[in-house]
């Protein structure tokens, strides 16, 4: 076996490999167009996966900055070549992707390509995506194709068969782990619905039952006020008793609700799937970002999850926000965690002079509850940035 066939055999291992350690189809998606670049050495790579309404849901790039992708826009519509790679079972090469009649334009701040390599992804008759690679860069001893070039003149490709077949290798094992991820993210947001529906029964039984006799004891306490004090002390002894149970009914119940995510996927991977189902649900561009970030004691991780969706929901539904950046980063031992909107913003004085908190004193208490600290920065028109601390344990 010779040593290029050998490596190549190696790389595509790697890529399939860490393809299947993903579960979150957003982490698959990205592992397997970063593994399709590095295989197939393409200046760029994409992957569309198709809405029903004649776009995308999502489209993963590769190769592009993220400002330049905030430049290019909004996602892309299934027309042109994307359309037709959707539509299509068999892979295409083409030479030049302007000289394609099909060929549709880009945006002003796309980059410009020039070779092109893409292909479906399926998994039986359902086509879960499209991949797409440009500017083949061994084509040109190492650098990037000059996309002002023309077509070569034999009408080749710098993409070769071996890289199609190559491709359609990784596509097949690709449309196993993203069937996988969607698999995993159902049957755990299942999971959760099922939990939720356990703990509302438990909450019923438990804590309405112990409310229900408390109701019943005071009311008993207020009828013997005047004729048997004696007696209506003793009842109002009781009272406080059951109050004092629902209570710990109540505690309990709370600590039950901690995340089964957050003890099963850890804080980061919790934090990130949150705020993707919330860029999905509003119009507001949601982000998520971490860096060299420990394990906490679970205490800490809870009160930050917590403290994030507080904030998140007020953004959200309070701001007016176009953008809400969380970023969870390493300090020391412990963490920060940051909420920032670009929303209305408020001034937190006047807030607590009126009396209105937007669950500020909850996240102040449970950052202080596990040794923790937060700040709130906003004013009117300026936005809003919520810091949670921690020492870490």
């Amino acid at each position: 076996m010779s040593q290029g066939h050998r490596s190549g055999l190696n790389a595509v291992s790697s890529a399939l490999l860490a393809m299947s350690r993903q579960l979150e189809v957003r982490d698959v998606l990205k592992t397997i167009v970063a593994s399709a670049r590095e295989l197939l050495d393409a200046e760029y790579a994409a992957l569309g996966v198709p809405d029903d309404h004649g776009g995308f849901a999502q489209f993963v790039v590769d190769g592009v900055s993220d400002e330049q992708w905030r430049a290019i826009g909004p996602l892309p519509r299934q027309h042109g070549i994307l359309a037709a790679m959707l539509h299509k079972a068999e892979p295409e090469r083409l030479a030049d992707v302007r000289t394609d009649p099909r060929f549709e334009g880009w945006p002003s701040a796309h980059p410009d390509m020039s070779d092109f390599l893409g292909l479906p992804i399926r998994y039986g008759d359902e086509t879960l995506g499209a991949l797409f690679l440009a500017n083949k860069l061994r084509s040109s001893g190492g650098r990037p194709p000059d996309p002002r070039r023309p077509a070569k003149p034999d009408g080749g490709c710098g993409f070769t068969a071996e890289d199609e077949e190559l491709l359609s290798l990784l596509a097949q094992h690709a449309a196993i782990a993203l069937t996988n991820a969607r698999l995993y993210e159902r049957s755990r947001e299942l999971t959760i619905a099922e939990e939720r529906s356990r703990l509302a029964h438990e909450l019923h039984d438990a804590v309405s039952q112990k409310l229900f006799s408390l109701r019943l004891t005071a009311q008993a306490a207020a009828a013997l006020v005047d004729r048997d004090p004696s007696r209506a002390k003793g009842e109002l002894q009781q009272v406080a008793v059951l109050a004092a149970e629902a209570a710990d009914e109540l505690r309990a119940a709370v600590v039950e609700l901690r995340p089964a995510a957050l003890d099963e996927d850890g804080l980061v991977a919790t934090l990130r799937t949150h705020t993707q189902v919330l860029d999905r649900a509003h119009s507001a561009e949601v982000t998520f970002e971490s860096g060299g970030i420990r394990a906490l004691p679970a205490s800490q991780e809870e009160a930050m999850l917590r403290v994030a969706q507080e904030a998140l929901h007020n953004a959200l539904r309070h701001s007016g926000a176009e953008r809400v950046c969380v970023t969870l980063v390493r300090q020391g031992a412990g963490a920060v965690l940051r909420v920032t909107d670009d929303g209305s913003g408020f001034d937190p004085r006047a807030i607590r002079r009126a009396g209105r908190h937007l669950g500020l004193v909850s996240m102040r208490d449970r950052a202080g509850g596990v040794g923790g600290r937060l700040t709130v920065e906003s004013e009117p028109g300026k936005g809003t940035t919520i810091e949670m601390e921690v020492p870490g344990g």
